[in-house]
């Protein structure tokens, strides 16, 4: 399956988060790499049992985030977990936070992604971690260096962040700014993790041309809904055990949402 694409012309795709637990490098790692490669496959083999149509990897546990300085042994770390779960068979994509979208593309390529998640793709922002610099030209040109069959997701308006200074560009601007960019994939999300997208939002957005995915507040209560509006959902709190991102993946509730999509 290309994951730049939509699954068919009337079926959703459900994408589950795979979070990696603390890394090398991190403030929170725990001094064993088979915990976290345990529990990261742990979690992709439940979103596959449950009907995702792919995952992604991030290394959401290395709280706080450095923007585009990611250790050496994080990066190793998040190989090493990434072509694991690619072996499984399900198309895999990458988050490496925060923006280290180079290294991510890297990462891909060693391990076998099909698509990266880029935040600060084509416009400027202020996020929790700072300023984050758009990325697009350097991140292209790379991936053209580098001849790589990897797919660029690019978050619109991110979440956790601030775009003060962006507010002269409404949703409908910022999408195309990262179409005309080179963006393959745009994701829509709310403010914050777990809060949902707004249908205008999407609406404006999807007038770029290009597949739009969820990035956030997708629930049991609107994904049928939601799924109307876009190509793919992503979703990393609500499938997991009592909702809650630190927690396992739960299949039950990965089927209950493949049932709604």
């Amino acid at each position: 399956m290309e994951m730049n694409q939509p699954v068919s012309a009337n079926r959703c795709a459900l994408i589950g988060m795979v979070h990696l637990l603390p890394l090398p490098g991190s403030p929170g790692w725990g001094g064993s790499m088979a915990e976290v490669l345990d529990a990261a496959l742990r979690d992709a083999q439940r979103l596959i049992d449950g009907g995702c149509d792919a995952v992604i990897v991030e290394n959401m546990g290395d709280v706080p985030y450095v923007p585009r300085k990611v250790a050496p042994e994080t990066l190793a770390a998040i190989a090493m977990a990434t072509s694991q779960i690619v072996a499984l068979g399900i198309p895999t994509g990458l988050q490496i936070l925060a923006a280290a979208n180079r290294q991510a593309l890297g990462v891909a390529v060693a391990a076998g992604a099909s698509f990266i998640r880029v935040e600060g793709f084509a416009y400027a922002h202020v996020a929790d971690e700072g300023w984050i610099d758009a990325c697009a030209g350097d991140l292209l040109r790379a991936r053209r260096s580098l001849d790589a069959r990897v797919s660029i997701w690019a978050d619109v308006q991110k979440k956790h962040a601030s775009h003060a200074i962006t507010a002269d560009l409404n949703m409908a601007d910022l999408a195309k700014g990262a179409a005309f960019c080179g963006a393959d994939m745009l994701i829509v999300t709310g403010s914050s993790t777990g809060e949902p997208v707004s249908i205008e939002d999407l609406e404006a957005a999807s007038t770029a041309g290009l597949p739009i995915a969820i990035g956030s507040g997708v629930t049991d209560k609107n994904a049928a809904r939601l799924s109307r509006f876009a190509d793919a959902l992503i979703v990393g709190s609500w499938i997991k055990e009592e909702g809650n991102w630190r927690n396992p993946v739960s299949s039950d509730r990965v089927e209950r949402l493949r049932a709604l999509v």
